[in-house]
């Protein structure tokens, strides 16, 4: 039987019932979290017993559910000494204690982590119900305190809080005149949808920069509460917000792995649900370097309709000894909220590549993104790529991880008739560029038998040379411009042979071929998986 997940107001009024002495709420939302603590603990129908809500800050010191300052609080030590001595019902909120309980900054903090253990003995044991609450938009725990404190997750508002929020703006704004609103309610439900992931003031100033555009709240408005949104990803740090036009017949080939994507649009949707489908968890796609990978990852967004975030791993060991497994934290929970969304992981063996000098941390952080991949309860479609297969830890490739394993393979010919026809459209859309070169069967098969053993990446590159020869000489591209170029460039099935037939051959048992059987050419590519 799987576990009930639930609210924060159920999960919070429970914890003051049972009487647990010390919590902590990592949240940047410091006013909407102390409105729902004051409406939980002082409701006698969900704690039994009320709990009148102090609060302290550094600049503010300790202040009385009745909005009186107790004189001389300023220092925490002395807040803390008031707490510990008193006896009634309470429930105490200190923010931004994090710095003051930080590891290794003993002695000066550890009479403040000793006054905690203390307080959390006396919550504990006393006659009336107590709970100390710790607020901070960090998570940071001394191992000293690690049993005394449980974690409560504090979550994003959610559909209901954004969309009272919106009406509330609708209403206070239209009812002025400073404000036309041309929305029906299929509308306020994108507008709805589009700040998800946002705090409640994120949310607000999205809303409002959408109102004072132009003073007309409509459809077209949406994009501006999206570009709120990427500011939002942007800050987390380790995640960015990728923006692409790029669609599926912009990637040459590949036409198995594409089906297969094509296939599973949509299925993330209540729909789906009725079928009895689950949300799929995400694709890991590996092969050779050039191929179309990172290509495809940008296309299947934009073809799903999601958007695209994409998760530098890199990023996430960055900073203060003991910030990854927060980054990593912070970067699961970013996409969770903006779910539905793809998260897309790019070169994923050189993030997770094990180290022995971390004592323990890329460990750590790997085990908390295997967890989070395996356990996911929200629409997050992880596209993992991979260039080189012994760098891949086994647990990533165990089944339930990902849906499906795709090997991307050097082009067929096939395949790079598809991929030189994408590249010189894409040129031949300049006037001074196209002249009379015709983009034919005729000319796209010579350049496709002459470029066996070629990436696209190699193909690509070879257009841009010739680009470069027809400019130097301010003419349009030539047939032997194309030919000069391709001659040029010596392939990486040339100078690393040996690396490409290891790869084929890990895959041959391991992976699906992300080129459709139409397209093989097996005297062209030997040794290519056909699962």
């Amino acid at each position: 039987m799987s576990a009930v997940k639930r609210s924060f107001p159920e999960t919070f009024a429970q914890l003051l019932k049972a009487r647990f002495p010390v919590l902590y709420l990592e949240t940047h939302e410091e006013q909407r979290a102390m409105h729902k603590i004051s409406l939980i603990a002082e409701n006698p129908e969900l704690v039994r017993v009320p709990r009148p809500v102090w609060s302290w800050t550094i600049t503010g010191g300790l202040i009385q559910p009745d909005g009186e300052v107790r004189s001389n609080t300023g220092r925490v030590m002395d807040a803390l000494k008031i707490v510990h001595r008193i006896e009634e019902p309470g429930v105490f909120v200190f923010r931004d204690l994090h710095p003051l309980t930080v590891d290794g900054q003993y002695p000066q903090n550890m009479e403040v982590v000793r006054m905690l253990r203390d307080i959390a003995h006396a919550f504990r044991t006393g006659q009336h119900p107590r709970t100390l609450v710790l607020m901070s938009p960090v998570l940071s725990l001394p191992t000293e305190l690690a049993k005394d404190i449980t974690i409560v997750d504090f979550p994003l508002p959610g559909e209901a809080e954004r969309g009272a929020l919106l009406d509330a703006m609708i209403r206070s704004n239209s009812g002025s005149g400073r404000l036309r609103v041309d929305l029906d309610e299929v509308g306020r439900e994108r507008f709805v949808a589009a700040a998800a992931g946002l705090t409640m003031q994120e949310a607000e100033n999205a809303y409002a920069r959408a109102m004072a555009n132009d003073a007309v709240l409509d459809l077209g408005d949406v994009d501006i509460v999206h570009d709120e949104k990427r500011q939002t990803v942007r800050k987390s740090g380790v995640l960015e917000f990728i923006t692409t036009g790029t669609v599926l017949d912009d990637v040459g080939g590949l036409g198995n792995l594409k089906s297969w994507l094509v296939k599973r649009n949509g299925s993330w949707l209540p729909e789906a649900a009725e079928y009895g489908l689950p949300a799929p968890r995400g694709v890991l796609i590996t092969g050779v370097p050039g191929c179309g990978k990172s290509l495809t990852a940008k296309a299947m967004s934009t073809v799903w309709g999601l958007p695209l975030l994409r998760f530098d791993i890199g990023r996430v060991f960055s900073g203060l000894v003991g910030s990854s497994e927060h980054n990593m934290r912070t970067a699961l929970r970013i996409a969770e909220a903006v779910a539905p969304c793809v998260l897309w992981v790019d070169e994923i063996e050189k993030g997770f590549a094990g180290g022995s000098g971390d004592s323990g941390t890329g460990a750590r952080v790997f085990g908390t993104f295997l967890t989070w991949m395996q356990e996911k309860s929200r629409p997050v479609f992880v596209i993992a790529t991979a260039n080189d297969f012994d760098g891949l830890p086994p647990e990533l490739l165990r089944k339930g991880r990902f849906d499906e394993t795709f090997f991307v393979d050097l082009p067929s010919r096939t395949e790079r008739v598809d991929v030189w026809r994408v590249h010189l459209l894409r040129a031949l859309r300049h006037p001074r560029v196209a002249g009379e070169l015709p983009v034919g069967a005729e000319l796209l098969g010579e350049l496709a038998g002459l470029t066996t053993g070629y990436s696209g990446a190699e193909i690509e590159q070879a257009v841009t040379v010739a680009l470069f020869d027809a400019f130097s000489e301010r003419r349009p591209l030539s047939r032997d411009d194309l030919v000069r170029a391709v001659m040029s460039i010596v392939p990486l099935s040339v100078t690393q042979a040996e690396r490409i037939d290891g790869l084929r051959a890990w895959a041959r048992n391991r992976a699906v071929s992300a080129t459709s059987t139409d397209d093989w050419d097996l005297t062209d590519r030997p040794g290519a998986p056909g699962r």
